[in-house]
C-alpha cells in the first residue's frame, strides 16, 4: 500500500508514467468509465475548497466509483474533539481510498501512518499540497512539451503558498531549470527553499517588481495573498493588491509564455487576461480532474 504525502514521494520516472496515464485519460475518456466501480472515495476536508475536492470527486466519479466524506471539520466527528487518528481508522472501514485536507502541517501524514487504505494529501497547512503539484507539472508538460529547461516565475504569496513550495521542490529535480521569484519583502520565499536551490546549484534570483522580469519567462505562477494565512488583517489589507496581472503588463511577456495559477483568484490576474492565450489556469483545472484520476488508479494499483 502507498501513499501521496509529497510530489517527492514519486520518482521522476514514476510521474513520467502517471502523465502519460493522465494524457492517456484526457484522450480516451470512455476506455476508464467503469476502472473503479464498486470502489469507493473518501473526502476528508477539514478546510474549505471547492477546486480540490470536487475535482477528487469528479475524478472518482469519472472512474465510475462513489464518493463519501466531509466537507468541513464542523461537520465530522471532529467537532467533538475525535482525533485524525480515529477518524482514518474509521474511515478505513468504510472506503477504499482517502483524499484529506487539513489546517495542521502533517496532519495527513498521521492519518497515513494509522491507515489501511491510501491516503492522499490534499493540502495540509502552508506546507504541501502535492495533487495540485501534479497538476500544475502535467499543465506544463501538456502544454510547454517539457518540464526542464525553463525559466519559471513565482509570484505573489511566497511565504505561506504551499502551492509554491511544492512545485519548487518538484521542479528542482529537473535539469536546466531557473526560478525567478517575485513578491514583497514580507511575504518572500521561505530560507529552506533557497538554501536547498543553492545546495543543488540551481540558479534563482528575488525580486519585488513583476514587470521587469515578464520577458525571460517561460512560465508565469501566479498566486493570491492568502487572507487566511495572516495573523492580522492590516498586513493582509496592505499586501493584498500589491500584484495585479492586466492586459498592459502583459505586452512585455513572451507568446509563448504560459499563466498559471492554483485558484481561487481573487483579483491579482484581471478578468482581462483571461481571452488571453497564454492564460491557461481554467485548463489546469482539468488537466487536475486527469491527474487526480490517473493517481487514483495508481494508488489502487487498477491496470485498464
Amino acid at each position: 500500500m502507498r501513499h501521496l504525502m509529497n510530489p517527492l514521494d514519486f520518482s521522476v520516472q514514476e510521474l513520467d508514467r502517471l502523465f502519460d496515464l493522465a494524457n492517456d485519460i484526457e484522450n480516451n475518456m470512455p476506455k476508464y468509465a467503469h476502472a473503479c466501480a464498486g470502489k469507493k472515495l473518501a473526502t476528508c476536508f477539514y478546510e474549505p475548497s471547492t477546486r480540490t475536492r470536487l475535482s477528487f470527486e469528479a475524478a472518482m466519479l469519472n472512474l465510475g466509483g462513489s464518493v463519501l466524506g466531509f466537507s468541513d471539520a464542523n461537520s465530522s466527528s471532529a467537532a467533538k474533539g475525535e482525533s485524525v487518528s480515529d477518524t482514518i481508522r474509521i474511515i478505513s472501514c468504510y472506503a477504499d481510498i482517502c483524499a484529506m485536507r487539513h489546517p495542521k502541517e502533517g496532519a495527513p501524514m498521521v492519518a497515513a501512518e494509522k491507515s489501511r487504505i491510501p491516503v492522499i494529501n490534499a493540502g495540509d497547512g502552508g506546507h504541501q499540497h502535492p495533487t495540485q503539484t501534479l497538476t500544475d507539472l502535467l499543465t506544463i508538460r501538456s502544454l510547454r512539451g517539457r518540464l526542464d529547461h525553463l525559466t519559471i516565475g513565482l509570484c505573489g504569496d511566497l511565504k505561506f503558498g504551499r502551492t509554491v513550495h511544492s512545485l519548487i521542490n518538484a521542479l528542482s529535480r529537473y535539469e536546466g531549470m531557473r526560478f525567478i521569484f517575485i513578491s514583497p519583502d514580507e511575504l518572500r520565499i521561505p530560507d529552506y527553499i533557497t538554501e536547498m536551490l543553492r545546495d543543488k546549484q540551481i540558479p534563482y534570483e528575488e525580486v519585488i517588481r513583476l514587470e521587469e522580469k515578464m520577458p525571460e519567462l517561460d512560465i508565469l505562477y501566479m498566486t493570491r495573498v492568502q487572507k487566511e494565512r495572516f495573523f492580522n488583517e492590516e498586513d493582509y489589507i496592505r499586501l493584498k493588491d500589491f500584484y495585479i496581472l492586466n492586459k498592459k503588463k502583459l505586452r512585455k511577456a513572451p507568446e509563448n509564455m504560459l499563466i498559471l495559477h492554483p485558484l481561487p483568484r481573487v483579483n491579482e490576474i484581471s478578468v482581462d487576461v483571461d481571452d488571453d492565450p497564454r492564460a491557461v489556469y481554467f485548463k489546469q483545472a482539468q488537466y487536475g480532474v486527469y491527474v487526480r484520476m490517473a493517481l487514483i488508479l495508481t494508488l489502487l494499483n487498477i491496470q485498464v
